[in-house]
């Protein structure tokens, strides 16, 4: 095994990182939705924008299987079927006029529309509480959002997390609906990775495998901070970090 980590060519540094991100990926996406955007743009330092989302993917489909098997009773249908068609149209999209896009013009599109989609959610919840913004044009444009975004950089979180909140569903019903949404995004893309991007390779295989045992950890370390968090207060952390995932991006 040491030959195996040694031969992937990473700094002591590197794998430090990344085996905290891989704890933080775990704890996403058990319900601890924050703890991802601290990882995503670590692991772009360390090993490059694209090629880093080429290497999250796995990892984060490793955390989705535990996260659909714990949670998998608290999904709501209904609303994965909504946002899976806009959603893969939108990473279609990325695929396509990825390389075409900087950086810093993607990150400012990306922030408008999570603080205009949260000043709206605001709003509604001032306006009338108990109204649903049950609209075609919300869920699709938080469905193309969140399809370019995750494709893009794997950052599709405070999207998802916008539109769930819009829809007022319970703590478990959140995550249960999310962990089987980025588990069928994300297995969608697994092919435009390798094939299209090629940012899915033998080696990075080998690291995602590697990287295993901290992604599960943190899967199981998520569930138990999640089942001290009351309702209100869950919500008003994911509120918060969606607000601060879109200031960032600026």
């Amino acid at each position: 095994m040491l030959e195996l980590i040694q031969s992937l060519g990473f700094s002591a540094t590197d794998w430090g990182i990344s085996i905290i991100c891989a704890l933080l990926i775990g704890m996403s996406k058990a319900g601890v939705t924050g703890a991802q955007l601290m990882a995503i743009p670590f692991m772009a330092v360390v090993f490059g924008g694209k090629p880093s989302t080429g290497i999250v993917l796995p990892m984060l489909i490793i955390a989705d299987v535990f996260a659909v098997k714990h949670y998998n009773q608290f999904t709501n249908w209904k609303l994965v079927l909504k946002l899976i068609p806009w959603a893969f149209v939108g990473i279609l999209i990325a695929m396509v006029v990825g390389n075409e896009v900087p950086d810093t013009a993607f990150k400012s599109i990306m922030a408008v529309v999570i603080l205009v989609g949260a000043i709206f959610m605001i709003w509604q919840d001032i306006k009338n509480p108990a109204t649903i913004p049950d609209y075609w044009w919300f869920t699709m444009v938080l469905g193309l959002a969140g399809g370019f975004s995750t494709m893009i950089g794997n950052a599709a979180g405070p999207v998802l997390t916008l539109y769930l909140l819009s829809m007022r569903i319970p703590k478990m019903n959140f995550i249960g609906t999310a962990a089987w949404f980025f588990m069928l995004v994300n297995l969608f893309k697994v092919p435009l990775h390798i094939f299209v991007w090629e940012t899915i390779t033998t080696k990075t295989l080998i690291f995602d495998l590697i990287m295993s045992p901290a992604i599960i950890i943190g899967v199981f370390t998520g569930i138990s901070i999640i089942k001290l968090l009351p309702e209100k207060v869950f919500r008003l952390l994911l509120i918060g970090t969606t607000v601060v995932a879109a200031a960032l991006l600026f």
